[in-house]
Parts: structure tokens; C-alpha cells; sequence
């Protein structure tokens, strides 16, 4: 695998690119004003228990109080009663006004806060150190048993197990006794600075806060398979080069300032990647095309045959354009950052042999995603079905906002809808008034329509009101908006 990463640095942001075979695959972004909170820890304090819903809100200093739920209440939190299945409820595992530490898992969506969890962890290279869990772990992506039994052995032999447990990440595959003790020792002497910080720090603050975007993405990604890291900001190429050859050796000798007259994103064709990521129609190069559109309860994807027709027939065509599709949609999924419930309108196949090969290929490209999807199949309706853990905003909440003439609909009213809307309001008025005359003030198309297609109805409504009605351009107007004045 031909991997690459691009990292652009500016003061107001920071964002990396990761390029597989020339194409854009993920794009991470962070901005100065507005970094995300997950992995961060909090002094919290509990404002509001809901019994109703089996949860609570914290306050941790943020726009909008964390919410956690019994579920991510663990037993230090309630000095080891909640082992107990009737002491499972939240009333009894937290009170208001109640001081404890807690971990963002979410970073907050739309209008929903942060989720929490007092399951603290904090991650290194290798592992992950869960103080509060006395258990060791392995990634369920390393398949082979025998490197697994032996990463977990070197783990129990060089942890202490009062002090806590670890989960042995993916990159661990292979790492030598001496590196996973060091990481150990780095995770111990980090916890207990932060266990001492959160002594001093006041109530509703942040203790720790995880890494920068740039460090993070070199302290996790795997250096084997990345053939060149560009940087186009000198310093933090060298900050870089410094911390991989503390964390991740084998990525430090490809990490390069990019000197470059022509920005680093436009020499990849990175912008224009980011561009088409946030378009609703992706064309295939068959002449196929995906739909994607992404609610709030789901993200919905159609796969068209467009413009493709194919040699054979039409079974052979519609298969082609499925295989090409599922290849697509995986890395759409990636570099969208969709998460939640995704469904997937594959074009109807009758033959089975087909199917099972489309989804072959949609599961193979599913496992190169370093987020968890579950497949649960093909439904009644043939539509397959299928969730990705959301971790964080996709690309289109990060980089867009709600439109402000349609509130976020997709569509707006017609012209002709708007005209019928504002003669209604008239036809009410007319009758109250004892003003000399009307002025409705409308954008240029509306106005349009009123002088022409409705003029008839107009003009019979000046003569049933007795008095003029007058119609004035107002170019700022959205074609949704409209004002009837009586003068």
C-alpha cells in the first residue's frame, strides 16, 4: 500500500490529507478556536440526574453540559456498590452536585452535548491505559492467535495490575518486549500527573487534554505503510521528526518539509477533492453516479447507472456499475466521515451470484476503514444496511452550515407558491384597512410574476380594496421573503 500523508498548517487550523495511490481517502481537520474534546478529561460536576432516561448531565465547562448514562457510570465512580445488578440505576450511581472525573467519548453533535464516560483511558503508541479497569485487552484486528497471546503475556508481565489495565492497539502487532515497557512506564508517570492535576485544577476544567491533530496522526498511524509524510510549515516538520522519533521510529525518516511554490493541498489536488466530497451526486467513471444525502437519523446512499449502458445486457451492466459503486462508497464513507445507520440502494440484481460478489467486494473495502462498520446484510427490501461508529462531525457539518434561505430543507418554496402565498394575505387585508395604499416588497422574481402571469388577479384586487397596490424590487431579498406594507 502506497500511503501518504499531507499536513497543512495554518494558524487558524491544522489539516492532514491521507492519500492512498493518488487519491484522497481521509481528510481530518482541527481548528484553533475550535478543537475537538474527545479523549479530553474533566473535573466534572453532576447538575441534573434523570431517572427517566437512566442518565445524567455534567457540567465540564463546556457551551452545553456533557451527558453520560448508567452504562458509562463504572464502579469507582460509586465506591464499588454498583457491582451490584439493583444498584445499576443512576439515582443510585451519582447525585447532584457530585465531583468526579470524566472523559469525553463524543465530541458534542448539533444540539446534543458531549458524551461521557468515567472509563478514563489515555493512549500511547502501542496501548491504551485504562487506570480505573483491571484488565488487558487485545485489538480485535490482530488475527493471529499466537501474536496475540504473546502481546498479551508481555503486557501482564510488565504491568502491575493494581494500577490499572491496557488495551495493546493494532500497531503493536510485532513490537519488541523493551518498546511495550516503555510505553508502560510513559502511560504510568502520564497518569500520575494527571491524577495530581486533577487535585488542583477547580471544578467544571479541563485536566487533560489530548494531542494536536499533527502529533496525533503520527503517534497512530502505522509507520511501515506510509511512504512520505510533507509538511509545508518548516517548524512544525522539524516538531514532528522530533516526536515520531520518540513514538512511531519507523515513520520519523519520511517526515519532509514541503517547499513547493504552489500550496501543498493544490499540488495534490486535495482542495478540489474536498470539494466534490461535499457534493450530494458522485459520478462513477462508468457514467454511473451515487446519491448521497445525510440526515440527522441516517445517511442514505442511491447508486444510478447514469449514462452507462454497458456491452452485454442489462444484468451485466447493472453488476459493473454495483462493483464499481461498492468500491466508491467505501471510500466516500471515509473521507465524508459519515457515521450512524448508512443504507445503500444497490441497483436490483437477480442474479445471487452477483450479490454475494458486490458484497464481497463492499466488506473488502469496509476492512482497509480504520472506524468499526458492521454489515447486518441485505434487507426484505433489498437495501443493504449498515453502521459506522461516529466518533466525531462529518466533513459536511465541520466545513458547512444550515442554508440560510431554506433553514436546511434542500428546496425552497416556488415563485408561484410565494405569489399565491402573499395574494392570500392580501385578499384577508384589503377589507380592514384604511390605509390610501399597499406596498409589497418582494425579490425580483416574485415582483416579475405579480406585473405578469398575475396581473388579472391584481388588478381585481385593487378595484375590490378601493385603493392601489404597489410593488417595489427589493434585490436582497430571498425568494422566500416578502413584506406587505400599508401606506
Amino acid at each position: 500500500m502506497s500511503t501518504e500523508i499531507l499536513v497543512n498548517v495554518m494558524a487558524t487550523e491544522t489539516r492532514v490529507a491521507i492519500v492512498e495511490h493518488g487519491k484522497l481517502l481521509e481528510l481530518q481537520l482541527e481548528r484553533s478556536l475550535q478543537r475537538g474534546f474527545v479523549g479530553n478529561i474533566y473535573k466534572g460536576k453532576v447538575v441534573r440526574v434523570l431517572p427517566g432516561m437512566q442518565a445524567a448531565f455534567i457540567d465540564i465547562g463546556l457551551e452545553r453540559a456533557g451527558f453520560i448514562q448508567a452504562d458509562d457510570v463504572f464502579p469507582e465512580c460509586n465506591n464499588g456498590s454498583a457491582n451490584a445488578q439493583q444498584d445499576r440505576k443512576i439515582e443510585r450511581l451519582l447525585h447532584e452536585g457530585q465531583v468526579l472525573l470524566v472523559q469525553v467519548s463524543k465530541d458534542p453533535l448539533g444540539s446534543k452535548g458531549a458524551r461521557l464516560t468515567t472509563q478514563l483511558s489515555i493512549a500511547s503508541r502501542y496501548l491504551v491505559y485504562m487506570p480505573t479497569v483491571a484488565h488487558v485487552g487485545i485489538s480485535q484486528r490482530i488475527c493471529d492467535e499466537q501474536e496475540r497471546e504473546r502481546l498479551r503475556e508481555l503486557t501482564e508481565q510488565h504491568a502491575e495490575a493494581e494500577r490499572g489495565g491496557f488495551i495493546v492497539r493494532t500497531v503493536a502487532d510485532g513490537v519488541n518486549a523493551e518498546e511495550l515497557s516503555r510505553d508502560i512506564k510513559f502511560l504510568y508517570d502520564l497518569w500520575e500527573q494527571i491524577d495530581k492535576d486533577s487535585q488542583d485544577v477547580p471544578v467544571s476544567h479541563c485536566v487533560y487534554q489530548d494531542l494536536p491533530l499533527h502529533f496525533r496522526i503520527i503517534r497512530d498511524f502505522p509507520g511501515e505503510t506510509v511512504q512520505k509524510v510533507s509538511v509545508d510549515s518548516p517548524a512544525v516538520a522539524a516538531e514532528l521528526v522530533a516526536f515520531a522519533e520518540q513514538f512511531n521510529p519507523a515513520i520519523a525518516n519520511v517526515i519532509e518539509g514541503y517547499r513547493g511554490d504552489v500550496p501543498l493541498f493544490y499540488t495534490y489536488g486535495i482542495e478540489s477533492d474536498i470539494n466534490l466530497a461535499l457534493e450530494r451526486k458522485v459520478p462513477l467513471k462508468s457514467g454511473g453516479y451515487l446519491v448521497i444525502d445525510q440526515t440527522e437519523a441516517m445517511t442514505t446512499v442511491d447508486v444510478n447507472t447514469g449514462g452507462f449502458v454497458g456491452r452485454r445486457n442489462l444484468e451485466e451492466t447493472i453488476f459493473k456499475t454495483n462493483l464499481e459503486a461498492a468500491t466508491a462508497i467505501g471510500r466516500q464513507l471515509r473521507l465524508r466521515n459519515l457515521g450512524g445507520i448508512i443504507i445503500i440502494d444497490f441497483i436490483d440484481m437477480q442474479d445471487e451470484e452477483h450479490q454475494r460478489e458486490v458484497l464481497r467486494i463492499f466488506r473488502k473495502v469496509l476492512d482497509q476503514d480504520r472506524v468499526k462498520t458492521v454489515i447486518t446484510g441485505v434487507s426484505e427490501l433489498g437495501l443493504v444496511e449498515m453502521t459506522r461508529k461516529r466518533t466525531s462531525e462529518s466533513l459536511e457539518h465541520l466545513l458547512c452550515e444550515s442554508c440560510p434561505v431554506c433553514d436546511g430543507r434542500g428546496s425552497v418554496k416556488s415563485v408561484e407558491t410565494i405569489c399565491y402565498e402573499a395574494l392570500r394575505e392580501l385578499t384577508q387585508m384589503v377589507g380592514g384597512l384604511s390605509c390610501r395604499k399597499i406596498l409589497v416588497r418582494a425579490a425580483p422574481v416574485v415582483i416579475e410574476r405579480f406585473l405578469d402571469e398575475e396581473s388579472v388577479h391584481i388588478a381585481d384586487l385593487e378595484q375590490a380594496a378601493g385603493r392601489p397596490i404597489e410593488f417595489q424590487v427589493e434585490t436582497l431579498y430571498t425568494q422566500e421573503h416578502y413584506d406587505i406594507i400599508p401606506l
